[in-house]
């Protein structure tokens, strides 16, 4: 009898060890740091697909989104601290209050903004551009995965400098798609426009419909490191395998 009896004992207090951990790692994940991964191409230069990133929860405060499943307990959003303009921010897509989408914030509140010839016009003076060099991005033809471009698609990298002096690097492949020469769009009270750095493979906030303008209270975090990335590397004719990115490991996110 007492050896079932602390047999059971045993197993109470183990099982109550997993839920506090459960536990824990959900507070973690809600109010300190969240995990995601990069699934496409939309950030290149700054991410890459295959990216493992950090994003801190703090950074502007919490909200629902914070939360996982976007559970409704929190009020608007608590201790909030507004984003600065250039930050790369995960957001919850506001089209459906549930897709994880990771963007860099370039319209502030009352902001207006135009794309021509590819180039933003930010409140009516056009931004600052550096060209950098040419870029390839190669891809394998067995790979299932489409958002990150064309097939060994030759873009230019040209640096990007904000009126706050955040500068970045982006890519720019063409000057006459529809998203490169839009309207003017203001930016609603609370709200953000967002652009992905790899502009002409990147569904943002120029394409109102899709995205549009995204409210502070769906902004989740702002994005800090890579802590692991991956790709495919390509052996023999058809065979691809994934490859660790050492050199991407614990990289800033700028």
């Amino acid at each position: 009898m007492v050896k079932d009896k602390n047999k059971k004992q045993k197993k109470e207090n183990f099982l109550a060890s997993i839920i506090w951990i459960i536990f824990l790692a959900l507070l973690f994940r809600s109010f300190v740091f969240g995990s995601y991964n990069i699934p496409s191409g939309s950030m290149i230069r700054t991410l890459h697909e295959g990216d493992y990133i950090f994003v801190s929860k703090w950074s502007y405060g919490y909200s629902r989104h914070s939360l996982p499943f976007s559970i409704p307990i929190i009020p608007n959003r608590l201790f909030a601290n507004k984003p600065e303009r250039g930050d790369v921010a995960v957001f919850k897509l506001p089209t459906d209050n549930r897709t994880d989408y990771i963007k860099r914030i370039i319209g502030l509140p009352g902001d207006t903004i135009q794309i021509v010839n590819g180039q933003v016009a930010l409140n009516g003076k056009t931004l600052e551009y550096n060209y950098k060099e040419d870029y390839q991005i190669n891809r394998f033809k067995n790979s299932k995965k489409t958002s990150q471009g064309c097939l060994n698609e030759k873009t230019k990298v040209y640096e990007e400098i904000l009126p706050n002096g955040v500068s970045y690097e982006i890519l720019n492949t063409f000057d006459n798609l529809p998203q490169d020469n839009t309207s003017v769009y203001r930016v609603p009270k609370d709200h953000y426009f967002m652009m992905g750095d790899n502009r002409d493979n990147s569904q943002d906030s120029r394409f109102l419909k899709k995205v549009g303008f995204v409210p502070f209270e769906n902004l989740v975090g702002q994005a800090g490191v890579v802590f692991f990335s991956w790709h495919w590397k390509k052996v023999g004719k058809n065979l691809c395998l994934s490859n660790v990115k050492w050199n991407r490991a614990f990289k800033l996110i700028r």
